[in-house]
């Protein structure tokens, strides 16, 4: 827990108090300008040293705005800022936490092996694009199998319309979502229906609109950048504050919000030579929260090292992270359904690629990637698969492709449906990214509502270069039109939506509690035919998974001692090991058989 005399930000102490406190190294005296009802007023904040300004003012109450006035001349919002309603460049607003009536005080968080993501974009997700409509669907995605909903970055970003990954104000939730209440409103419906919440943080940039942190202290490190823009300061002069700053952040939304996990964007963007680097730091504090509340906490890395460090324990020298992200898989899978081989797919293609993702964790290992001009990665752990996130679409691989078309608008419902039994049968934890599931055809394009005209027109700019060798119109991310032709269509009751419902609850009744066990999983690759046969080894059975990436059904013999569990030439039923499905002929053309061997 952090000491309430060392929080940033405001924070509302009760009968019309707040405590404020900020990190500004570079000025002389800090002042707190209040909008109040009785009138503007300036309060002095007292000098704690090592940069630091704190106090305890009367007068300020929840709902009261403000700003920072730096050496009696510019003033600012506060960088901790919990709410932004009136946007990037609005005053800051106290708010109080702990005035949101919570429902789950009966909540014992999730296992890890019993996960299965839903990756939701607020914005896009309904028509009102704010967390109570997320609220909405909980029901139909608690009965399709999902056990954990992922949200993109909430963090306050410059206008209505953005991915989330230009967050200027980290501590507060998105005004046009809904704010503070409603995310909490989003988390305690949630843990109604057993599901836990992960949310996306981005601790290697911030936005390029909007952002007060260079008025305040040396945040950024000016010797690194990131592909975003320079990297913060997490190992340079001064960095103490910055990584206090973010490690607060990270305790914010499980301590005020109740959250579950955090899914860390690119954490191969922060730079950090320390001996001690920042992000084993985080996820110590984040165990240390796990044991405070007795529940499961996560913390997810995206991550494209190939490192298996990154999940090491921090007394094997690790960094501590529950579970990673595995772009190997994705890409492996991609490349040798859709035949692609632009970009990083380049480095892709073969079936081998696929069982080796499935089996080993990585493609590449230390071997030479033609995508990157270099040796790439390292062996992943023994036995550690389950640690590893797999996903056959997520916000990225469809997000930036150039029109952000999602794998509906260009590949059968079969080859959908093998797509799907392959995450949701292997041994990752899967990722859905919202509406594959019934075959959304929506794109996802990058969408934008930055205020700067200079800016857009570089954005605009920097997209065109980046997709200069296609042959495609991009989107404008400026043009409302783009974020709305991403907004989930209504149709949600589909043949491929029973299909994934059947897929999770084979994978919830056989496969969990086999992750639970430390079982490992083999793959044979069914040469010369395109088919891979996963072989789990259950405790009293096993569970062979066919998967035939061919357009014609392939021949394959089966024991008599075989149950056949699911058939994906009949989507809409399930079978059990007393009363199997009939025992086919072949594996169906782009299909799957699940066979439990008695």
């Amino acid at each position: 827990m952090i000491p309430q005399k060392e929080r940033l930000g405001a924070q509302y102490l009760g009968q019309g108090t707040t405590a404020f406190r900020v990190w500004a190294p570079e000025a002389s005296t800090v002042e707190v300008h209040g909008y109040l009802a009785s009138g503007d007023c300036f309060e002095r904040l007292t000098d704690e040293g090592h940069g630091y300004f704190s106090g305890s003012i009367p007068g300020f109450g929840v709902g009261d705005r403000y700003r920072f006035r730096l050496d009696a001349h510019e003033e600012f919002p506060d960088p901790a800022s919990r709410s932004q309603p009136e946007g990037v460049f609005g005053p800051s607003v106290v708010i109080d936490p702990d005035q949101f009536v919570w429902h789950d005080a009966h909540w014992e968080g999730r296992r890890w092996e019993d996960l299965v993501f839903y990756e939701i974009h607020v914005g896009t997700f309904s028509d009102g694009g704010r967390f109570d409509g997320v609220i909405d669907d909980l029901p139909r995605l608690a009965q399709l199998g999902i056990t954990a909903i992922e949200i993109m970055p909430i963090a306050q970003f410059p206008g209505e319309r953005n991915w989330g990954y230009d967050g200027v104000f980290p501590y507060a939730p998105q005004s046009s979502y809904g704010g503070p209440e409603g995310f909490a409103r989003l988390v305690d419906a949630c843990h109604a229906h057993h599901m836990a919440v992960f949310l996306d943080v981005v601790y290697n940039h911030t936005g390029p609109e909007g952002s007060v942190l260079t008025q305040f202290g040396p945040y950024f490190n000016t010797h690194y950048h990131t592909p975003w823009g320079q990297a913060l300061n997490f190992d340079g002069p001064h960095s103490d504050a910055v990584r206090e700053f973010f490690l607060q952040n990270a305790q914010q939304w499980i301590i005020d919000y109740h959250v579950d996990g955090l899914r860390l964007d690119a954490v191969h963007a922060i730079i950090d030579t320390s001996a001690e680097p920042f992000l084993r730091e985080l996820t110590k504090a984040i165990d240390a929260l796990s044991r405070h509340y007795g529940r499961p906490i996560y913390t997810v890395a995206e991550s494209d090292r190939n490192d298996p460090r990154e999940i090491l324990p921090r007394d094997q020298e690790g960094l501590g992270f529950s579970g990673q992200w595995n772009d190997d898989l994705h890409h492996a899978l991609h490349a040798f359904v859709t035949g692609e081989r632009t970009v990083y797919y380049e480095d892709f293609g073969s079936l081998k690629d696929l069982s080796r993702a499935l089996t080993e964790g990585y493609v590449y290992t230390g071997q030479y990637s033609s995508y990157r001009h270099r040796r790439h990665g390292r062996p992943f752990l023994p036995h550690s698969l389950g640690h590893l996130v797999g996903y056959g679409q997520n916000h990225d691989q469809v997000g930036n492709r150039p029109t952000g078309d999602r794998l509906a608008s260009y590949l059968s419902e079969r080859q959908l449906g093998l797509i799907a039994a392959t995450i949701l049968l292997s041994p990752a934890i899967p990722l859905l990214f919202m509406g594959e599931e019934y075959g959304e055809s929506a794109p996802f394009p990058y969408f934008i509502d930055h205020h700067d005209p200079q800016l857009v027109q570089a954005v605009r700019d920097g997209r065109a270069q980046e997709w200069a060798f296609s042959q495609e119109v991009l989107p404008d991310p400026a043009d409302p039109n783009t974020f709305l032709s991403a907004r989930l269509s209504t149709r949600r009751d589909t043949p491929l939506a029973h299909w994934y419902q059947m897929l999770l609850a084979v994978r919830h009744k056989y496969l969990t509690p086999s992750l639970m066990s430390g079982a490992r999983i083999t793959a044979t690759v069914e040469a010369p035919h395109p088919m891979i046969q996963l072989t789990w080894a259950l405790p009293e059975a096993t569970l062979e998974v066919l998967l035939n990436f061919s357009s014609e059904s392939l021949a394959h013999s089966q024991g008599e001692s075989s149950r056949v569990l699911i058939n994906s030439e009949t989507p809409e039923r399930i079978g059990t090991p007393e009363r199997p499905l009939p025992t086919p002929s072949a594996v169906p053309s782009h299909g799957c058989l699940v066979i439990y061997h008695l």
